[in-house]
This record gives C-alpha cells, structure tokens and sequence, in this order.
C-alpha cells in the first residue's frame, strides 16, 4: 500500500487535524458561523477522502471503470455546500463570506495533507492563518476609506 502502515494514516489525520485547528482557532477567537471543530473536521475529512481515495487508485486500477480522482472533485463541491451555508445577508451586510473561503481552502489543506504533502499543507496552513489575523485591519482600514452610502459591507 502507498500510504503505508495503518499507523502513517492515522498520523496523517492528526496532521490534518492540527492543521484545521490552527486555522479553525482563529476563527473561533472570532465567533465565526465555523470555528474549531469545523475546520479540524473539514481538514481531517478531506484528508481521510484523499487517502482512500488513493488506496482506492491502487487496488482497483485497470481492474474496473472506478476513478478515485473524482473524489477530490466531490470533495469540492461538498466543501462548497457547507461554505454557502455560512454566507448569510443580513440588510446591508453579507457576512460569512471569509469563512467560506476559509473552509474551502481548508479543505485543500487536507487533500494536501492526504497526498503526503506535508510541507506545503502547513506552509498553506500558516499563510492561511497569517492572512487572516494580518489582512483583518487592512480590510477594515480600506472599508472605511472607500465606503459609500448603500455600499455592501463584508465579512
């Protein structure tokens, strides 16, 4: 098996899951529609998907039509469900959209993460991490300079 022993998957989803909860950590500090546990199990599920979704590659290859490659596509469009759910209008304001986004890139983190690719999984999850806490004021800064009458705020 590629992945190796059972022990290497089950450090993997640790992994996974430390990396969502240091992005899922801000989040919570913020009171966010997703926070901690949300991201640990974005993170961890999209890893757990991409591991057997290879393992699926590996056993079943020239042996049927299955096509593990569609799982990261399906992966997508679940992540994409549960972002919009966290996508609200209230008046004036759309609020959540952030969070979305962070969610979807969590979710990249986990497939990285399930592909073995460690270094890039964390770099993705610290400058995911440093964006959102750095751009925060900057983003507030440059609402309040370009802000017009009627103008839709965001999250």
């Amino acid at each position: 098996m590629w992945f190796g022993t059972q022990l290497e998957i089950i450090c993997q989803l640790i992994f996974a899951a430390f990396l969502g909860a240091i992005i899922g950590i801000e989040r919570e500090f913020l009171k966010k529609a997703a926070g901690l546990r949300t991201y640990v199990m974005v993170c961890m599920g999209c890893a757990l998907f991409t591991i057997t979704s290879y393992i699926g590659w590996e056993k079943f290859v020239g042996t049927t039509s299955y096509d593990p490659s569609r799982i990261a596509a399906g992966i997508l469009v679940g992540i994409g469900f549960i972002g919009a759910g966290t996508i609200l209008k209230k008046e004036n304001k759309i609020e959540g959209i952030t969070t979305a986004a962070g969610l979807w890139v969590t979710s990249a983190i986990g497939i990285a993460v399930g592909l073995k690719l460690y270094t890039i999984a964390f770099f993705a999850a610290l400058f995911t991490l440093f964006l959102l806490i750095t751009l925060r004021p900057f983003e507030f800064w440059l609402n309040k300079k370009t802000k017009e009458p009627g103008k839709e705020e965001r999250d």
